[in-house]
This record gives structure tokens, C-alpha cells and sequence, in this order.
């Protein structure tokens, strides 16, 4: 089945599967749209507000759940949403923080199905390193980026469009084309639209190059 916009249903995302690394992860086909994001950026709770589904994709206090990287279905056959694991916690053992950057490093670099990354900041501490890593990522591998600054109900419009403003000039003269920045508030629902407007274009055009690759003889 090919994806187009009016069809992809984000509120029908459901639970795939956890994989601790690479060779756990589903298939490599069809195309997936990738979150990613600090401890507390508030990675969890977009994703909630997108699916509509509080529960969909939870808060952990254990670390050693946290980090797993999740795949949701969404209500397409071979289109996916993931939740990579979130990064920050200060209580995490060296070991472990070193075991998830293996592991992310692997799946950003080597997943074909992946056709975006939405990075997660608190719209009041943007640009932290983690942030930083992602964005030169995205940058060496001209994977498109989108970054979610989370949080805006912390501040005035006035300010919260001012950081939106001053970061998307930024990184534009980083990524060029490839990158977009808005502003979200889980709490009041606020820029659902553009976030999910962002990821129909993404998994549509992903995943109907898929759909159009011929077979092997």
C-alpha cells in the first residue's frame, strides 16, 4: 500500500517492539521517522500529544528502560514511528551511557529505512551537547532534521518565537534545506498540525521510493 497524506493516522500508532541494538530492530523496509532528544526535553510527551495517546510512549524512571529504542506501527504496513533513548540522566553508570551511544551511533548511520529525525529541546535550554552531536549528524549524512522546541507554554509568545527565529537562521546555515524548527506545547496540544504535517512528508516520500524500487530478478 502506498502512503499519502490523508491516510497516515498517527492516532492508530501502536507498539512494535524494543530493541537494545541493531540487529533487534525490525525489518529494514519501508520508512520511519526517528525521536530523539535529552533526558526531560519533553521527547515523551510529544510523542503523546501526536498519537494522541498518553500512555503510548511512557516515562521511565528505571534507566534500564530507557534505553531501548521503541518502534510504533503506525496504521500503514512498513511505516514506523521510533523513540530512541533519551540521554541526561545522571544516574545512568558510564558503561551504560557508552552502551547507548554504540548502539545509537549504529542505527543512525546504518538504517536506510530512516527518512528524518525530530530532535527534542526544552525551548528554555536549547543547543545542550547531546543536541549539538545530533545536528552534526544529520549534517555528515544529509539526513533531514526537524527540531521540536518543547515547552513553549514556559514563556511568552514573544520570546518563544524569537529562540524559533534565532535558532532556524542558525541552523539553516548549517543544514541549509534540510532542517525546520518550530515551537510545541504538549500541554496545550499547540503545533501538532506542523509537527505531523512535517512527518506526512517524510514517510510519504520515504516510503513511496520504497514502493518504487524494483524487484531483483
Amino acid at each position: 500500500m502506498t502512503a499519502n497524506v490523508n491516510s497516515i493516522h498517527y492516532n492508530a500508532a501502536r507498539f512494535l517492539i524494543s530493541a537494545d541494538k541493531l540487529s533487534q530492530c525490525p525489518e529494514d523496509s519501508g520508512a520511519e521517522v526517528a525521536f530523539a532528544g535529552r533526558s526531560n526535553a519533553g521527547k515523551s510527551s510529544a510523542i503523546n500529544a501526536l498519537t494522541n495517546n498518553g500512555k503510548l510512549a511512557r516515562t521511565s524512571k528505571t534507566p534500564g528502560r530507557t534505553q531501548l529504542i521503541n518502534f510504533f506501527d503506525l496504521n500503514i504496513e512498513g511505516l514506523r514511528l521510533v523513540d530512541l533513548p533519551g540521554y541526561g540522566y545522571a544516574k545512568v553508570p558510564i558503561a551504560m551511557k557508552e552502551h547507548w551511544q554504540k548502539h545509537l551511533d549504529q542505527y543512525l548511520q546504518q538504517r536506510y529505512s530512516l527518512k528524518g529525525v525530530v530532535l527534542v529541546m526544552d525551548i528554555r535550554h536549547p543547543m545542550k551537547e547531546f543536541d549539538l552531536m545530533m545536528i552534526e549528524w544529520c549534517k555528515s549524512t544529509h539526513v533531514p532534521l526537524h527540531v521540536l522546541l518543547t515547552k513553549a507554554d514556559k514563556l511568552k509568545r514573544g520570546p518563544a518565537q524569537s529562540i524559533v527565529l534565532t535558532l532556524r537562521k542558525e541552523l539553516t546555515q548549517i543544514l541549509g534545506d534540510k532542517v525546520s524548527v518550530q515551537s510545541f506545547s504538549s500541554l496545550k496540544r499547540a503545533g501538532v498540525d506542523i509537527l505531523s504535517a512535517r512527518l506526512d512528508e517524510w514517510l510519504s516520500q520515504g516510503f513511496d521510493e520504497y514502493e518504487e524500487e524494483p524487484e531483483e530478478s
